[in-house]
């Protein structure tokens, strides 16, 4: 348990029909005597009371909401107070707590309390700023599935795998004349059943990291092409100015779609050509900055015509990147598509609903290989974990190719003791206080 008492406003900025103000800590029930002192507390009862201040003013009448240690959010005790929806309401129930003696908390500092008193691991502790930040409904799901915690017993299975081998090989080295040295063949048989779960762990957090951020597609083409129609069509909006003027477009538009569930951002840009003017010019070389920064260059040429010198000068820039190629303006010709003869290249028009989820499919397979995430599993979700899994399988990977070279058993154990002491970090049995920090700064204050 800690020491003082915090509390903020858990509700978001501005106003509503209802601010919730949370507080936690070992002071909670001298300071709800004060602040709403016709109350006596019951465990989960919503008592109807007036809030007083510092000044025993009434501030409001909301409700009162009381959960005893440990049977709490934050394994202490907390105290919610419900109030109607005004700033200057919410804020005035904080200030008489922090004249009670109180303390403002800081981000995060709710769960934080709660990983510390051990009412979820650091992984759960986690996805509740993913849950909070989703955007679409397979990020919540995605989200919702670490919260429950599965991935750190997942892990320990996999630690304890570990700690036997060393115990067996240990035996064997400490007493080599009682203990018979462990069958290789059966150890390198364990290690890679434990290698190939690490791996899919990786492969899982890699697709569940796409679910949480997203894929940029960078719509890039010359003047003309039907960049921002495709835009249009795909977001089933007009949100760009379509003009048959070349340099119509001349900064970059940012909106999102999903697809498989997956958040695309599509980023629309200016065309690039050559002899723009200064302002055109700004323009495609912010397109140039984007295009590098982009996992997916959706290139957009005029399919119908014969292809220029823009069109092919993009065709080679993009030929060594991730790229889907779209000839538009079939439906005037194909002189162009013809002329390329890109492989894999979707030929169409941006007013047809096949092309248009033809080059969805194409986002999909060349973004996350087509496959529709499994969000029901815990996965990585911290580059910390990324780190540790991947510091993981360095270590058993060099303890594998020890064992196949037919050296000595005893080389594999540092190698495993280093596996094991990493794979803490994902399980949380293990905590540095910069990868405390690094995880509850992404909260906000009230949570």
């Amino acid at each position: 348990m800690t020491a003082d008492t915090i509390a903020a406003i858990a509700t978001p900025p501005g106003r509503g029909a209802i601010a919730i103000v949370r507080v936690s800590g070992p002071d909670v029930r001298r300071l709800a005597a004060r602040i709403v002192p016709d109350v006596q507390l019951r465990p989960r009862y919503a008592h109807y009371a007036e809030i007083l201040d510092e000044n025993h003013r009434a501030i409001d009448r909301g409700l009162v909401l009381f959960s005893p240690a440990p049977h709490s959010y934050t394994g202490e005790d907390t105290l919610e107070l419900h109030v109607h929806g005004s700033p200057v309401v919410a804020n005035d129930v904080v200030r008489a707590l922090l004249a009670r003696g109180a303390r403002l908390a800081e981000p995060g500092e709710f769960t934080r309390r709660a990983f510390m008193n051990g009412k979820m691991d650091l992984h759960a502790a986690s996805s509740v700023a993913d849950l909070i930040d989703a955007e679409t409904r397979s990020a919540a799901r995605a989200a919702l599935a670490n919260l429950g915690g599965g991935l750190a017993g997942e892990v320990r299975a996999l630690r304890s795998r570990l700690t036997a081998i060393v115990e067996d090989c240990s035996g064997a080295i400490d007493f080599p004349e009682e203990v018979p040295e462990p069958d290789r063949e059966r150890v390198d048989t364990e290690l890679r059943a434990v290698l190939e779960r690490l791996e899919q762990l990786r492969h899982d957090g890699e697709v569940g990291r796409l679910v949480r951020e997203g894929v940029s597609v960078a719509i890039v083409g010359p003047p003309n092409a039907g960049k921002s129609s495709l835009l249009n069509a795909l977001l089933g909006e007009e949100r760009a100015i379509v003009s048959e003027i070349p340099g119509t477009t001349r900064d970059t538009i940012e909106e999102s779609i999903a697809i498989d569930g997956v958040r695309v951002r599509l980023v629309d840009t200016a065309g690039i050509r050559e002899h723009a003017d200064r302002l055109e010019a700004a323009g495609i070389d912010r397109t140039r900055r984007v295009l590098t920064s982009a996992r997916i260059a959706l290139l957009v040429l005029d399919g119908s015509q014969p292809l220029d010198a823009e069109a092919r000068a993009l065709l080679t820039a993009t030929a060594d990147r991730e790229r889907v190629v779209f000839f538009n303006k079939a439906d005037l010709g194909e002189d162009g598509a013809h002329e390329a003869n890109v492989p894999d290249a979707i030929v169409g028009s941006v007013r047809e609903p096949g092309t248009l989820r033809a080059i969805r499919a194409a986002i999909a397979r060349i973004g996350w290989g087509g496959e529709v995430p499994d969000l029901e599993r815990p996965h990585l979700a911290s580059l910390y974990e990324f780190d540790a899994v991947n510091a993981a399988i360095a270590a058993l990977t060099e303890a594998r190719a020890t064992l196949q070279r037919g050296d000595a058993m005893d080389w594999i154990v540092s190698d495993l003791q280093q596996a094991y002491a990493v794979l803490g970090h994902v399980s949380g049995d293990f905590a540095a206080e910069e990868v405390l920090t690094g995880v509850f700064a992404r909260f906000c204050i009230g949570k």
